[in-house]
This record gives C-alpha cells, sequence and structure tokens, in this order.
C-alpha cells in the first residue's frame, strides 16, 4: 500500500500530495491536463547507488534498475498502475531500449509494487517474478488479504485510500507471474548470487533480495526510513505485525549489506548495519 516519509515523530508517515501542482485555483490548465496524474510521473532524479543500481523515484514509491551483465536490465517493483511510460523512459536515460528489460521482479503484492507489471510485461517481453504465495493475488486467482492497521496506522490509511482515488490512478491490471520465488532461491542472469528471503507479514509471500557481493539488500515494504536516511523502521499496513517483526530482524541480522534499497524513505549508502542494528520494530506504529 503506498505512503511516504515525512518528517521525525509519531506520524513518522504522511501521504504527499499527487495533484496539487497541476491545479491553479481555476482548475487544471491544458498542458496539465495533457500529463498522466502526478502519482504515476517519476521525479526528474535518476540516481545511481551502486554501479548496477539506480533508484527511480515516484510520489508513492521507488523502483530500482539493476543493470545486468548480458546488457539487459532488472527492474525492482513498478510503481503505481500507469507508471510504466515513466520507467521505460528511464530504461532510455540509461541507454536501455523495450527489449533490454528481462526481468520484472515484484517484493510483493500490494498496488504501489505491482501496479504496472502488467504493462511492463506487455511492452517488454520481460519475465515477472514473485514470492509463491503473492503470486496468486498478483494474478488475481485470489483475494489478497488486508493489511490489518494498528491504531495510529489506521487514519493514514484511510487518507491514503482517498489520495489514490482523488489522483486518477488507472485501473490495476492483474498479471501472470513466470517465476514462483521461495525461500532460498537465487535468481539467474545477475552476474553474481542474488538470494531470494521470504519475509513474510506485509504481505503473505513478500520476498527480499540480497546481493552479498556487492552488499545490496532489496527489503520490500518491510523496512522503510525517514527523510534524512538515518532511521530505519517497520513498514505499515502490515497483514501480520509480529511475522513483519520478525522478518525485519531477519534482514538486520544480515552480513554484507551497505546498500538498502527502501521502497518508501531514503536508500541506506552507507553505514546499513547501523541503522538496522539500532532500529526498534517492536515499538514502530503504537
Amino acid at each position: 500500500m503506498p505512503w511516504m516519509p515525512t518528517a521525525p515523530g509519531r506520524r513518522f508517515f504522511a501521504v504527499r500530495s499527487a495533484h496539487g501542482e497541476t491545479r491553479s485555483a481555476h482548475g487544471e490548465t491544458a498542458a496539465a491536463a495533457d500529463r498522466p496524474p502526478a502519482s504515476v510521473r517519476a521525479m526528474d532524479t535518476l540516481t545511481e547507488l551502486t554501479p548496477t543500481v539506480w533508484q527511480l523515484p515516484f510520489p508513492v514509491g521507488h523502483v530500482y534498475l539493476v543493470a545486468l551483465p548480458d546488457d539487459g536490465y532488472a527492474v525492482v517493483d513498478t510503481g503505481v498502475p500507469g507508471s510504466a511510460p515513466a520507467i521505460l523512459g528511464a530504461l532510455a536515460r540509461l541507454g536501455g531500449r523495450p527489449q533490454q528489460l528481462r526481468q520484472i521482479v515484484l517484493t510483493h503484492s500490494h498496488l504501489d509494487h505491482m501496479g504496472s507489471a502488467a504493462d511492463l510485461a506487455a511492452a517488454t517481453g520481460a519475465r515477472v517474478l514473485a514470492g509463491a504465495l503473492d503470486a496468486p493475488y498478483i494474478r488475481g486467482t485470489a483475494p489478497e488479504p488486508p493489511p490489518v492497521p494498528t491504531p495510529a496506522e489506521r487514519s493514514l490509511h484511510e487518507g491514503i485510500m482517498a489520495g489514490l482515488a482523488a489522483a486518477g490512478v488507472p485501473p490495476l491490471r492483474h498479471t501472470e507471474v513466470d517465476t514462483v520465488l521461495h525461500d532460498g532461491d537465487t535468481l539467474d542472469g545477475w552476474g553474481e548470487e542474488v538470494r531470494v528471503l521470504h519475509v513474510p507479514g506485509h504481505t503473505p509471500g513478500g520476498i527480499a533480495l540480497h546481493l552479498p557481493a556487492s552488499r545490496v539488500l532489496f527489503p520490500g515494504d518491510l523496512i522503510a526510513t525517514d527523510p534524512e536516511g538515518r532511521r530505519a523502521v517497520l513498514g505499515p499496513f502490515n497483514v501480520a505485525r509480529e511475522e513483519a517483526i520478525a522478518s525485519f530482524r531477519r534482514l538486520a541480522a544480515l552480513e554484507d549489506v551497505d546498500t538498502v534499497c527502501v521502497p518508501h524513505g531514503v536508500p541506506l549508502r552507507t553505514g546499513a548495519r547501523d541503522v538496522l542494528a539500532a532500529a526498534t520494530p517492536e515499538k514502530d506504529w503504537l
């Protein structure tokens, strides 16, 4: 479920406006009306985190592009529905063509992560990979279990859902999952070992990716950070909070992690292990 970090404090997260910049006091201008909703327009930056990993930020989260050794690319998560043009635009900025996108890896089944997978797969022919237990929700063959928000999360969740409705996000299209992933699997084609970790709690079948050689972690929504990247917290809107806390602790205990590519907040680029070790997910969102 989409959410964004704001200033530190008890209300650690808030919705970022997805449409204020496109409206004046007199309504939409013609130029604004011609643009896609702000919620699916990538921000101007494409940030290199490592020699092979780039962050593409959106108003409701981040997508990560990964260069593969065969001149192809992988994408980790896909944003809300309607984000595919911006992702393909970022790929072009890196010198890639649509047919060079090889893999679409979904960390979990929430709208802001799998929302544009169907469009990207259709445009590129890339394979879709996801955790085995979330695959039915991504395919649309089973109803997705709703999150169980804590009292502190409840009003935020309601505001986000209202914001999505107001932002003009296109309808969700489900997609086939070509490869289902399990704990202990490894991904082919990345030029180094990529370990798949089943990290349930945020969703039943959420996964994380750990690249020990390059010391990179893609944690999905289990881990978020503050705007300065100095504090890590448990992501909100979990289906099973205690499971999510245990999964957070599993990721925080990993060796060989310098860079943490969080979907919400600021990626951790230095001192990641210390930040994760100092985290207190048991207390977040109470």
